[in-house]
């Protein structure tokens, strides 16, 4: 007899999780993620897209370019929804179980906390990677329609490139626009450069905006004041006041403007080549700087060596200071912030969408503690924990970017901390 039940506790200790089981947490846990996820949404859209879309329609934009632009922005919200509501979707799914004590009975019917944290695993791999997919490639495939369309309309609208209070950049002009009503602006500054390049800056009183089709964008200058002065000898300059003046803005530079992509709209590829010549191009220029360096020392060198009864001593100071120079010089060249950002946004496009299987092994274990309103405990701790992810993420681009340090560690910092807190927390708690 204690043999037969020593054997069939055994066996009931061994129990595997049920199809049935499976698909039923795995269906839970999906509603949970789902109502995350529009919840996410719709916060990082009207964060990021409404904003826009509102900007753009105030300048008369049609409807359906501003819905296609939206569009085309999708990816970026998805690829960032996608983690937190993984994230809080087993949060609350877990929580409830839990506090329903489902999670009670499923221990008393033989199936161990590695089965019952099986589908939210699963569920974690799957949303890690379409995440990962959505931010690699569909990203970048909408950017660059994004991009086309926006380019149209600025060509077909140029008024939605100056704003009242703003500075605008353009290929060799940067516009400065005081108050601005329909088309007209007053207090204008332009800095640009002439053909022969010079430097030149134009003031204006007032300045009307005007469409000039496929010649770009215009504006006709009230009392003008122009001053241009030499690259090099700047006390040879030239100036001259006018009652109008027509400044023109070509087309191609109003495309140019809108044209780049930044590298968090890039695909991973994509960084890496650009990280690859960034990189090429900086150990370049640093090794011509270490040159310029160890001059600089072997003429400081020399000048002490020889000492005071040698001309060259008097130079020491002048060499110590030129050493100096050449050597911070080369200090801050490594710290080339370019690069930086590169690198940083590289590992942002793994360490972003794979955040959501870090997630879930810290929503476990935080779930598993729910006594009651697991639902609620779930929802409340998965808002602090995003918050406290997106803070440390800041923080680390921050000190990264300003600072100098290590891109992966400042990056992956948040996901292997939660990794940890969840692995002790779920060990902890499957031994109590």
């Amino acid at each position: 007899m204690y043999l037969s039940i020593g054997v069939q506790s055994q066996s009931l200790t061994n129990r595997t999780l049920s199809p049935t089981l499976f698909k039923y947490l795995v269906k839970d846990t999906l509603f949970a993620f789902f109502v995350s996820f529009l919840f996410f949404f719709a916060v990082f859209f009207v964060n990021q897209l409404l904003l826009m879309a509102q900007q753009i329609l105030a300048k008369h934009v049609p409807f359906y370019q501003v819905a296609l632009l939206v569009f085309y922005a999708m990816p970026q919200i998805i690829a960032m929804s996608a983690p937190f509501a993984s994230l809080m979707g087993t949060l609350i799914t877990v929580g409830r179980l839990s506090a329903d004590n489902e999670v009670l009975i499923m221990l008393s019917a033989g199936l161990s906390y590695r089965m019952i944290f099986l589908p939210a695993l699963v569920l974690g791999i799957v949303i890690s990677i379409v995440s990962f997919f959505v931010n690699d490639v569909l990203l970048p495939a909408g950017t660059i329609q994004f991009s086309r369309l926006y380019r149209r309309i600025v060509v077909s609208t140029p008024a939605l490139e100056l704003e009242a209070n703003s500075v605008k950049r353009f290929k060799d002009t940067t516009i400065v626009t005081g108050p601005v009503g329909g088309t007209a602006i007053t207090n204008v500054i332009i800095l640009d450069r002439t053909s022969d390049g010079e430097r030149r800056v134009i003031m204006a009183r007032d300045a009307e905006l005007k469409d000039s089709g496929n010649e770009g964008l215009s504006l006709d200058l009230t009392k003008a004041f122009i001053q241009s002065s030499k690259e090099i000898v700047r006390d040879d300059y030239d100036y001259a006041t006018t009652d109008f003046l027509r400044y023109w803005i070509q087309q191609d530079d109003l495309i140019q403007a809108v044209s780049s992509i930044s590298p968090n709209q890039m695909s991973s590829t994509d960084l890496r080549r650009e990280i690859a010549v960034k990189t090429a191009n900086l150990e370049r220029m640093l090794d011509e700087q270490y040159v310029l360096s160890l001059a600089a020392a072997l003429n400081l060198e020399d000048s002490l060596r020889k000492g005071p009864s040698n001309y060259v001593w008097n130079r020491r100071e002048n060499n110590l200071e030129a050493f100096s120079k050449e050597s911070y010089t080369a200090h801050i060249m490594r710290m080339d912030r370019s690069l930086l950002l590169y690198r940083l946004e590289y590992n942002k496009k793994f360490s972003i969408p794979f955040g959501a299987l870090c997630f879930v092994f810290l929503a476990v274990s935080i779930g598993l503690l729910a006594k009651k309103s697991g639902q609620t405990v779930g929802f409340l701790f998965g808002l602090l924990i995003s918050f406290l992810f997106w803070a440390m993420l800041l923080i680390g681009q921050t000190l990264s970017s300003r600072m100098g340090y290590s891109p992966f560690l400042s990056i992956w910092m948040p996901n292997i901390l939660f990794l940890i807190v969840g692995f002790v927390l779920l060990i902890v708690r499957t031994k109590r």
